[in-house]
């Protein structure tokens, strides 16, 4: 959770700085992450805390999901023969698509979702099936 720098009360350090005029004057207090215990470091620089953060989900899982998800915008933007701003609103999840028993309803859901295409789509949702095969649900944090 993020917290104002310096805990409870301001530190000194936070208190001249929010003192002197400059670009951040009056902008409020400063947020930064918890702070553990390799905040203690002495090379940090007085005021800094190093954040902390808790990562819920497998990097290599979310560089897959991204990736897919940049191939999805590239597909799309070659089926409908247009800028990606231009894409009409598509709403494909995949943790969705991840949910269903079988890639038949799987390719029936995504023929329901692209049914203004003009274009054929049959080779988009092969491929789109193909990627996600294997992939993990982003959705549900599983706790250890």
């Amino acid at each position: 959770m993020a917290a104002p720098c310096g805990g409870p009360g301001p530190s000194p350090a936070a208190a001249a700085a929010a003192a002197a005029p400059g670009p951040n004057a009056g902008a409020g207090p400063r947020v930064c992450f918890a702070a553990g215990a390799a905040a203690e470091a002495p090379e940090e620089a007085p005021g800094r805390r190093q954040g902390k953060v808790t990562v819920r989900y497998d990097r290599r899982e979310l560089r897959k999901r991204l990736h897919l998800e940049e191939w999805i915008l590239a597909q799309l933007t070659a089926l409908y023969d247009c800028r990606e701003e231009e894409i009409p609103e598509l709403d494909i999840d995949v943790d969705e698509l991840l949910d269903m028993e079988s890639d038949g309803a799987r390719s029936a859901r995504m023929q329901e979702i692209l049914v203004d295409c003009y274009k054929p789509t049959e080779a988009f949702v092969g491929d789109l099936l193909e990627k996600i095969r294997g992939m993990q649900k982003l959705n549900t944090h599983q706790k250890k």
